[in-house]
């Protein structure tokens, strides 16, 4: 099983480099559920903000688990990304929410997401609508260094209005059977927007998630994908770690529910190599 997504071409890389200077757009995606995306969203986003970096997280998935993750119970609903997608007149400032953390501002998502790919359908030049709102921060009237996308677990119009907006694509592959299942499809996808749509995509490395080394099934997983897809892997893999699912529930970051975990160490490595990454 090839990998089909490739590096742009050094001179696509230098323009790419030049135009994303200011913010790099980066959709977290995986067609499979339970891969670890959502952890992988929000604990990324909590350290780089925690590094300096004026982040802005974006929930995309309409069961709206990176919201609950860092909105604390009983914060009065607002706008969401629902209302960002269809309605033209709101603005990503009205949307916002800010100082979830320092450095960290949150788009919020809400139920009502579900059903917006329906709705999305019959809009004409539909897979635009995120990167005509997001046009507040690459023009510079709202400035961020990273923006991470929380995507739904689906191939819909909401992933296809991600992946038009962003540079970069980050994929959580859990380390069990069948753990390739979707990426494939998600590669195919990457390629046709890149190719018809947004020529400045590209695929930062996929991150080995939930991994057990004391397991077989891990060990030999993580050892078929990095032959697969070789420097396209992440070298930092995310552990199975009770801290990490204890953590959404009480609406906590691992760095703030345990930051001597396993889990947090991980994250802050994995952090180290994405700010490491040329097109990152």
């Amino acid at each position: 099983m090839g990998y089909a997504s490739k590096a742009p071409a050094s001179g696509q890389r230098t323009a790419m480099a030049a135009s994303q200077a200011a913010t790099r757009i980066v959709a977290v995606a995986n067609q499979k559920g339970g891969v670890g995306k959502t952890d992988l969203t929000v604990n990324l986003s909590c350290q780089l903000a925690a590094l300096g970096k004026r982040t802005l997280m974006i929930d995309l998935d309409p069961q709206a688990n990176a919201t609950d993750y860092l909105v604390s119970p009983g914060t009065p609903a607002g706008k969401s990304t629902a209302d960002l997608l269809l309605d033209d007149s709101v603005t990503l400032d009205e949307v916002v929410m800010e100082g979830c953390r320092e450095n960290l501002d949150v788009l919020p998502s809400s139920q009502s997401l579900s059903s917006c790919q329906i709705r999305l359908a019959n809009d004409i030049n539909m897979q635009f609508k995120l990167k005509k709102k997001l046009r507040a921060i690459t023009e510079g009237s709202r400035s961020y260094d990273y923006v991470f996308i929380d995507t739904p677990p689906s191939l819909g119009l909401l992933m296809v209005n991600t992946l038009t907006a962003a540079n970069g694509v980050i994929i959580p592959v859990q380390t069990q059977y069948f753990a390739m299942d979707g990426v494939v499809q998600l590669q195919e996808t990457i390629k046709k927007v890149r190719e018809d749509i947004n020529p400045s995509l590209h695929v930062l490395g996929l991150v080995l998630t939930m991994y057990d080394r004391r397991t077989l099934i891990s060990r030999e997983v993580a050892e078929k994908v990095r032959g697969e897809v070789g420097e396209r892997v992440f070298s930092t893999v995310i552990p199975v770690n009770v801290r990490l699912a204890q953590a959404p529930s009480h609406h906590k970051s691992i760095f703030e529910y345990d930051p001597g975990s396993s889990g947090a160490r991980a994250y802050r490595e994995l952090a180290k190599e994405v700010l490491g990454c040329p097109d990152a």
